[in-house]
């Protein structure tokens, strides 16, 4: 049987958790394409490749733009069977989509087709979403809407913040990424269209959408801080509506005992800070309080 070539194309953890199963499963890659670290400012959790793939002797190149003819040609010249793109925010076009002999094979993590699209962690932490998978599709022009290859279940708690997320749905890709190997290589690849009526889609999120509306209900709040917290910007507030704030960590608390406005402070601790909101308290015990001074009881986070 004639060798299986592959390519890899990543800029962060899943990216390299991909490239770690590879060798684990004696199925080096012919190229390793990994984003230039001089363009990674705006990627959440970026790991360059390079380092793993020059320790097993694996080709790499670094990239700005995926899509650059030098890119196209290199891919040209190996002549795949197998492009994986993995963790990479920019969209492959249909120059490199045709190379690949057998087809470009692409990872989200949730239930596709079940929501597509962008900020998928963080945007099923805001939904409440409990049971998710991650999947294995061929990648083609749509958004998410390939072929799928294969999926795996993993578990949202309650309680998990985006990290949490982010480790339950990689260590399920682990699982999945086994089996898929197994499959290219014993040639029983056997994908499955997906239905479009079952299609939802996830909108870009910002920065911005991690502002805090303290008239929100504590649960909605609470979501926002794990979906927003590391790696991400994080949820933020205004301390007297001037100073930026941070939330990275928070609990739910029953308020029996403080009246006071959404927004404003009840108790202030080394430990902690109780902040009343509409139908409970949220008590804040990681943040960033950037160049705010002093923190006092009764001042409002607006």
């Amino acid at each position: 049987m004639d060798k299986i070539k592959t390519i890899l194309i990543g800029s962060v953890g899943s990216s390299e958790l991909v490239l770690e199963e590879m060798i684990k499963n004696h199925f080096f890659p012919e190229l390793v394409f990994s984003l230039d670290e001089a363009y990674a400012k705006k990627v959440s959790s970026f790991v360059s490749l390079t380092e793993k793939a020059e320790e097993h002797k694996i080709p790499y190149r670094k990239f700005k733009n995926i899509n650059d003819k030098e890119n196209v040609e290199l891919i040209a010249a190996i002549q795949p069977d197998y492009i994986f793109v993995i963790g990479l925010s920019q969209l492959v076009k249909k120059d490199i989509i045709n190379l690949a002999k057998e087809g470009v094979i692409g990872y989200h993590p949730t239930a596709l087709p079940e929501y597509r699209g962008r900020a998928a962690i963080p945007w099923q932490i805001v939904l409440g979403v409990r049971h998710s998978k991650c999947s294995l599709f061929f990648i083609d022009e749509g958004m998410d809407s390939g072929d799928i290859i294969g999926q795996e279940d993993f578990i949202i708690n309650e309680d998990d913040y985006a990290n949490d997320v982010i480790t339950s749905s990689r260590q399920a890709l682990r699982k999945l990424l086994k089996k898929t190997i197994l499959n290219i290589k014993t040639g029983k690849i056997n994908a499955k269209s997906q239905n479009e009526e079952d299609a939802t889609y996830l909108l870009k999120r910002s920065p911005e959408d991690g502002r805090i509306n303290w008239h929100d209900s504590l649960d909605n709040i609470h979501k926002l801080i794990r979906a927003s917290s590391r790696p991400f910007p994080g949820a933020f507030t205004y301390y007297n509506g001037k100073s930026k704030f941070i939330i990275w960590k928070a609990e739910k608390v029953e308020n029996n005992k403080y009246i006071g406005f959404p927004g404003q402070i009840a108790r202030y601790t080394n430990d902690y800070i109780d902040v009343i909101c509409s139908d409970g308290i949220l008590r804040v015990f990681e943040y960033d309080k950037g160049d705010i001074i002093k923190i006092t009881i009764g001042n409002k986070f607006i």
